[in-house]
């Protein structure tokens, strides 16, 4: 298992990696934007980011954005950056996870691990292979959505929380119901803001809008697809 560690200060960076390497994960550095972008777009196999917000020639964001151009690897930002903001801004950009500075190295890895299996358990729908959700095209074999033609590109957790949605169409659907399968064992460490900007984005991908109602807000439970 690779991990990519964005960090420019070289002390947390060094620490991070031995205690990753210590759990059996091999580690590729980088202390810059332009570093990490080259490794990224160099076709290196990379299963999960570890990417730092503020760096000497750019931001985690611009290589959170990069990321996504080609791959839906989990991502977590390790950032001194605490606030609502910085969290939204981040998750809307695309990443999995965001941890404050300074942060424990055992709450990281259960993190990491939590994403990591999340990422490859599938939601399992029986006797469908494309599901038409308003004028999108899920094809449930391939993990691929349409819409006019077009793939829409979705990070592993809002392919899976639409795969909820899906499962449970017509349903009215409680946001602890949907956090508690989203982020299973790791829940405590989810601030429950975490899926309205899942939801919205999702939203937005798939065209949802105030005519549409596609995915509807239950107020005071959670939602429905209809």
């Amino acid at each position: 298992m690779t991990v990519l560690v964005v960090e420019d200060d070289e002390i947390i960076s060094e620490g991070l990696s031995i205690s990753l390497e210590q759990e059996g994960y091999q580690v590729l550095k980088a202390t810059t934007q332009a570093q990490a972008i080259k490794l990224i777009q160099s076709d290196t196999a990379i299963d999960i980011s570890l990417l730092d917000v503020n760096l000497p020639d750019g931001d985690g964001y611009t290589i959170c954005k990069e990321i996504r151009k080609k791959s839906q690897m989990p991502i977590i930002f390790l950032t001194a950056c605490d606030d609502e903001i910085h969290t939204v801004l981040a998750l809307e950009q695309g990443a999995d996870d965001y941890i404050a500075k300074p942060f424990r190295i055992r709450e990281l890895l259960a993190r990491m691990k939590a994403i990591l299996r999340r990422s490859g358990n599938a939601v399992v729908l029986q006797d469908a292979s494309v599901v038409n959700v308003g004028d999108a095209q899920v094809n449930i074999n391939t993990a691929k959505v349409y819409r006019a033609n077009e793939e829409i590109v979705l990070t592993a957790m809002e392919y899976k929380l639409l795969l909820i949605f899906i499962q449970h169409r017509g349903e009215i659907i409680s946001r602890q119901q949907i956090l508690s399968r989203i982020w299973d064992d790791a829940g405590d460490f989810v601030n429950d803001n975490t899926l309205s900007v899942y939801v919205k984005r999702l939203r937005k991908k798939l065209g949802d809008s105030e005519e549409s109602q596609l995915i509807q807000t239950v107020r005071g439970i959670g939602y429905r697809m209809d």
